[in-house]
């Protein structure tokens, strides 16, 4: 093998596909990346859940394949110098060259490296910043105890021309919901994604204007054992395995009806619970109390340091208080796409929703619910 290529076009893709590379790999041959080059420059991983791989232009002057250490690539390539990168392979070895500096690594095995799955059916596509945007918002309130499994996806349910991305720890519950573009009419389907996968697929899928996403259930083509949702945008494609298991059913939860509701700066409250914050002891809650015109909040108790401040917010509804753990306040807060947030209440105790300023359709697009934590006396 023997080409040329821009060293940034090298490092972005390189970073692409290192994602997939497993951080304790069963064989030795799963920690690299293989370039395979033609035409074009196909860089490729894989961990036997998840695939990555990336189609970059190249000048190709001799065609070939290569298998190297990933990691030692992705160094590599991120800090070489902004020249035309060679690469020459041949008798074991890579050279890869970038102006005055030459690095030599030795290559894999590639007889002993596994095929990479081939991509699902295609199921629709969707704008790849909108589908940033919904992923991040859904995903935050995913769990990350790998002992619950179920628990640490992103359920993605496909009815029809609406994607409804949902995640749940079990202390909260993030909804959002958005259109698409379906491939294949009347598809109906419910399918849990690894949460991390998923956001580190949406969030570098955003060079291109759309993402392809494609999906196999489980007994459909492709979908041999739990499934296999595939995404695809800007020469870059990813195939990850769906978890198993049951995720709760989370729609109950959802109030229909509410008793107060509160509406104030997303901003201004969350710059607030920051600063009240700063003396709440580790798994202590920050106080919240709703009164007419404004919301005070507290923080720490007579025995140590403590912290209050109040700021203006329309409240409708009699007097309450409630209590939240500060840092799955902020990271609702920080999910809401909207300067204003409004916060509905039903019962005390009960968990409270966030929402930002209604969609099109006169319904919130994302919907936060947060348990609240029991307050003393």
């Amino acid at each position: 093998m023997k080409i040329v290529l821009e060293r940034d076009v090298l490092a972005d893709a390189v970073a692409w596909t290192a994602r997939a590379l497993p951080a304790r790999p069963a064989v030795p041959v799963l920690a690299g990346i293989r370039l395979q080059a033609d035409e074009d420059l196909v860089l490729s991983s894989f961990d036997y859940d998840i695939s990555a791989q990336a189609t970059v232009p190249v000048t190709t002057e001799q065609p070939g394949t290569a298998l190297v250490s990933g990691r030692l690539l992705a160094e590599i390539s991120r800090s070489l110098p902004a020249k035309p990168v060679h690469i020459t392979a041949e008798d074991g070895r890579a050279v890869l060259t970038c102006g005055s500096a030459t690095f030599t690594l030795l290559t894999m095995p590639e007889e002993e490296y596994p095929a990479l799955p081939e991509m699902p059916p295609a199921a629709g596509s969707i704008g790849s910043d909108a589908f940033a945007t919904a992923v991040s918002q859904s995903a935050t309130a995913a769990g990350r105890d790998d002992t619950l499994p179920a628990l640490t996806g992103v359920r993605i349910e496909i009815d029809g021309e609406t994607l409804t991305l949902v995640s749940t720890d079990r202390y909260r519950l993030a909804v959002r919901e958005l259109k698409w573009n379906p491939a294949r009419p009347g598809l109906s389907a419910a399918v849990l994604v690894p949460a991390k996968a998923l956001s580190d697929t949406a969030r570098t899928l955003t060079n291109g204007a759309e993402v392809s996403i494609a999906l196999a259930l489980p007994g459909e083509e492709g979908g041999t054992g739990d499934g296999m949702i595939g995404f695809e945008g800007a020469g870059r494609r990813t195939t990850t395995r769906l978890l198993s298991g049951e995720f709760p059913r989370y729609q109950a939860l959802l109030p229909s009806a509410v008793n107060a509701a509160a509406e104030l700066s997303t901003g201004l409250l969350s710059e607030s619970v920051k600063r009240v914050a700063l003396v709440a002891e580790r798994n202590t809650a920050v106080r919240l109390a709703f009164s007419a015109g404004q919301l005070m909040l507290e923080a720490g108790t007579g025995d140590e340091a403590q912290a209050e401040e109040i700021i203006e917010a329309e409240f409708e509804g009699e007097d309450l208080a409630i209590a939240f753990n500060p840092q799955y306040l902020l990271d609702g807060l920080a999910a809401i796409d909207s300067d204003t947030v409004r916060i509905s209440f039903t019962e005390p105790g009960k968990p409270a929703l966030f929402t930002g300023k209604p969609g099109p359709d006169g319904s919130p697009e994302f919907r936060y619910l947060l348990m609240p934590i029991r307050l003393g006396g």
